[in-house]
């Protein structure tokens, strides 16, 4: 995969994922004084690995001139590369601090989304939440490099990349430990999943998810509305856009789903599932019924957060009746 040159000290790497929907991610390496940093160095696998080599062979650097990687967040089409490089040949990995609560709670025999089982049968969704409990590891998910890092970052922790000084913003949302990397002199801002051109990122898709992540995320971008604006360098999508005009696209969208939902509720809807039962998804405009297993069940999660951010809002009423949560306008 070509590179894409950035900047004088910024080059754009397309790695490839092994997973069915999602092909390529975006890692970056930034070329400091002091050898080159690694930004969100894709999935723990061969074919990756030999892109990036590739990338760093043609600015002229080797894997051993790699100082330091930093990841916006642990998923591993991000992560899991990083901690495989740190293993072996122990380069120092840096993460947002709470991350630590998803990493730390990861058990691969407890099955693939434990956490969402019982955040699915709360939405009235106990026939999904038993789909998602019969998945299995997929081969290319099985021994993923997977551990804390060697340094935890906080909000407005710098970070000294060969005299390019990069600042790490909390962002949480799309998990609770989610951060960007902010190249202030340069104004580009590497924003991992939190800004993506055309997705629209999922949130509690994680171990242990915030308790209301969807308020994260909507603080997460105001910041970036509030703050200068910057070149967009995002983890998935051509990075030619702008932060601010693309926060302000998702706060949008949001205001909206906030918005048809509530009316859904309105209409009757009561559970997190009725209400995504009567949405469309995708750009394809499908129905629930219509997606995968996984996919729908990040639909009803998105649907649950709104509704949960609703009732704190006290726009929605929400009452449990035998552990599944009832809505109803206020």
């Amino acid at each position: 995969m070509a590179v894409e040159h950035i900047a004088d000290h910024v080059i754009r790497v397309p790695l490839p994922l092994p997973l069915p929907d999602l092909k390529v991610v975006n890692a970056y390496v930034i070329i400091g004084n002091d050898g080159v940093t690694l930004l969100d160095p894709g999935w723990a696998m061969e074919e990756s690995e030999r892109t990036l080599r590739a990338a760093l062979d043609s600015v002229g650097a080797q894997r051993t001139d790699v100082r330091r990687i930093l990841a916006t967040h642990q998923h591993w089409d991000h992560y899991s590369l990083g901690v495989s490089w740190r293993d072996r040949y122990g380069i120092e990995l840096l993460l947002g601090r709470e991350e630590q609560h998803s990493i730390a709670a990861f058990d691969p025999a407890e099955g693939v989304h434990p956490r969402q089982l019982a955040m699915l049968r709360a939405a009235g969704a106990a026939a999904l939440a038993d789909r998602v409990a019969r998945l299995e590891w997929e081969p290319y998910e099985r021994d993923v490099a997977f551990s804390f890092p060697d340094r935890w970052l906080d909000d407005g922790d710098e970070i000294d990349c060969g005299g390019v000084r990069i600042v790490a913003r909390a962002t949480p949302g799309h998990t609770r430990g989610h951060v960007v990397f902010d190249d202030v002199e340069h104004g580009l801002v590497f924003s991992g999943d939190h800004l993506l051109p055309r997705i629209t990122p999922s949130i509690a898709f994680e171990r242990a998810p915030d308790a209301m992540p969807l308020r994260s995320y909507l603080s997460s971008l105001q910041l970036f509305v509030d703050l200068p604006d910057a070149r967009m360098l995002p983890a998935h999508g051509s990075a030619d856009g702008a932060t601010r005009a693309r926060a302000l696209e998702l706060l949008d969208h949001h205001r909206d789903r906030l918005r048809r939902i509530a009316d859904s509720v309105a209409a009757g809807a009561q559970t997190a599932f009725e209400v995504a039962d009567r949405m469309t998804w995708t750009r394809r405009e499908r129905s629930l019924a219509e997606l995968g297993v996984v996919h729908a069940m990040t639909a009803v999660l998105e649907v649950q957060s709104h509704m949960r951010l609703l009732a704190a809002r006290q726009v929605l009423t929400a009452q449990d009746e035998d552990g599944v949560e009832l809505f109803a306008v206020l």
